[in-house]
This record gives C-alpha cells, sequence and structure tokens, in this order.
C-alpha cells in the first residue's frame, strides 16, 4: 500500500472535502482526486460516494478511516519521540502550541510561561493561525496543543477535546490625550467616540454589539482587527478606544501606555486548551491548565 495515498484519503475525510483539504495539504483537487482513486483501486474497495454536491464515506471508507486514525497517530508519536534533541545529556522536550489569531498575546504568554518552567529542558515553538487551519494541524499531530478563545464544535471534524482554562471580563482603555476629551462617566463617554474593536471571526464582537445595544451606545468603529497586539498599537497613538480582558489589565496599561475607562462583566472572554488528549499526560500541558486554573484565572 502507499501510505502517501492513505494520508491523503484520510485528511480529505477529516477535512470534510477534497478542497478543503488541498487546501491543507498546498496541493490541488485534481491531485487528491487521482491519488485516492489509486488507493480505492489498490484495495478494490470505494471509499467515499457522491451526495449531492459533498462526499460521503462509503462502509468501507469509514473502516478505512479507523486504521487510518491509529496508523498516523502512532506516526506522530514516533516522530514526536524521535525528533527530541539532547542537551547536555537531557532530553529536550519539544512543545509545538498553536495560538489563535484572536488570543491576546499578554494572555498567551501568560497561559504558556508554566510550560518552561519545568525541571528539563523545554523547546517552546508557538505557531500563529486561523482555528480552523490549527484545527488541521492538531488532527496531523503537526502541534501537540491548540489555544483558543472558542472551544472545539461538532462541526469540526477533529477528534481532539476540550479543556476550559478560565474566563474574563472586558476592560476599555484609551491614551490619555483621548481620555482628556471624553465626557461624562462610563459608559455613556463611550458614545460617539472612535472605537477600535476585534475582527467579526473572534468571540468576543458578537458579546461586544449586543452590549452596545442594550446600553443605546454608538461609538465610531474606525478600526477592526483580527490582530489584538495590532489594534492595541493603534489605541496606543490615541486613534481609538479598545477593550482587553481585564485578567491582564495592568499588563495591557503597562506595555501601551493607556489608561482604563471601565469594566464590563456583561462580555466575558474564555480561553480553551484542545489537544487529542482526554486525559492530560504531556508535562507541558498539565503545567499550563494548572497555572491557569489555579492563579490566573482564579
Amino acid at each position: 500500500m502507499n501510505f502517501k495515498h492513505l494520508h491523503y484519503f484520510w485528511v480529505v475525510a477529516r477535512a470534510g472535502g477534497v478542497v478543503r483539504a488541498a487546501e491543507q495539504l498546498h496541493t490541488s483537487p485534481q491531485t487528491l482526486s487521482g491519488q485516492i482513486k489509486l488507493l480505492e483501486g489498490r484495495l478494490g474497495r470505494r471509499l467515499f460516494k457522491r451526495s449531492g454536491r459533498n462526499l460521503e464515506l462509503t462502509d468501507d471508507g469509514r473502516v478505512a478511516l479507523r486504521y487510518a486514525d491509529e496508523i498516523f497517530a502512532l506516526g506522530g508519536e514516533l516522530e514526536a519521540a524521535l525528533r527530541e534533541p539532547k542537551l547536555d545529556g537531557n532530553q529536550v522536550l519539544e512543545f509545538r502550541v498553536g495560538l489563535e489569531d484572536a488570543v491576546p498575546k499578554s494572555v498567551a504568554y501568560r497561559l504558556l510561561e508554566p510550560a518552561l518552567g519545568l525541571g528539563r529542558p523545554v523547546r517552546l515553538i508557538c505557531i500563529e493561525g486561523r482555528f480552523d487551519d490549527l484545527l488541521s494541524r492538531l488532527a496531523l499531530h503537526r502541534v501537540d496543543l491548540v489555544i483558543a478563545d472558542e472551544p472545539l464544535t461538532p462541526r469540526f471534524s477533529v477528534k481532539a477535546f476540550n479543556h476550559e482554562l478560565g474566563s474574563s471580563s472586558m476592560s476599555f482603555f484609551a491614551a490619555p490625550a483621548l481620555r482628556a476629551t471624553l465626557q461624562g462617566p462610563f459608559p455613556r463617554c463611550l458614545d460617539g467616540v472612535p472605537m477600535l474593536v476585534p475582527g467579526a471571526t473572534s468571540s468576543i464582537r458578537p458579546q461586544f454589539e449586543a452590549w452596545l445595544t442594550r446600553h443605546a451606545l454608538q461609538p465610531r468603529i474606525v478600526g477592526e482587527f483580527d490582530d489584538g497586539a495590532l489594534m492595541k498599537a493603534f489605541g496606543r497613538e490615541g486613534r481609538g478606544v479598545f477593550l482587553s480582558p481585564r485578567v491582564v489589565e495592568a499588563e495591557t496599561a503597562a506595555q501601551y501606555g493607556v489608561q482604563v475607562l471601565g469594566h464590563s462583566d456583561e462580555m466575558v472572554d474564555r480561553f480553551y486548551a484542545i489537544s487529542v488528549e482526554r486525559r492530560i499526560t504531556h508535562p507541558c500541558v498539565a503545567a499550563i491548565t494548572q497555572a491557569a486554573r489555579g492563579a490566573l484565572f482564579s
């Protein structure tokens, strides 16, 4: 059997379609379809069937997928075990983490820092990206953990588990010069002022829009950002009021030279660690979850 063909089949089955799988594998849909046909010819079984415009697994395809899951899970374990170098005679633990774009950098640092405090050498590799892309990497065992502000749901065909780390209410910030122009108490002072907001894919965005409606506020939205650090950089220059998790309020104010306008408990940003482990055994993941639940979000 050509295991490259099996790998292509596995990615297509997990991605839910040839086009999406081709994007993940950086190849063409035609190449994928051709490789899967070769695999079906080798096995003498059809693995997919058409259902309208979609592909569905056949009974034989579901059997093949179960075996492929086990084969590539073992392959991932083998690669992880052998790629760890040694440092002064101690095994270096390589820890690959996928960070969703929407997770604030200051929160990400506070979450990941305990992984570097283990009693052994750790090499931390951080990969930032969109939630669906990071889940694809997790399914392929290219990252050990995904940290996001949304949980894994059944709409993603990835066999993984959510570990809630904690939650934070939101704080509002403004540069000193901008704050001096605001009138009235918080939150009325936000009416009509320039505002920098998280992008449409952020989990906090719909909460923020509902909050504005409840309080009858109409700020001027002058910027939308998927990258929270870029949003804060604009805020530091006085381009608009912005919001960020209250759990890192002090760090945000100090790092960007901004002032706190007020807080809202009506908006809550939740953070999750997503791994292929139902029961956490990876020492870095254990350190992260324990520190988050015991100190950061306590």
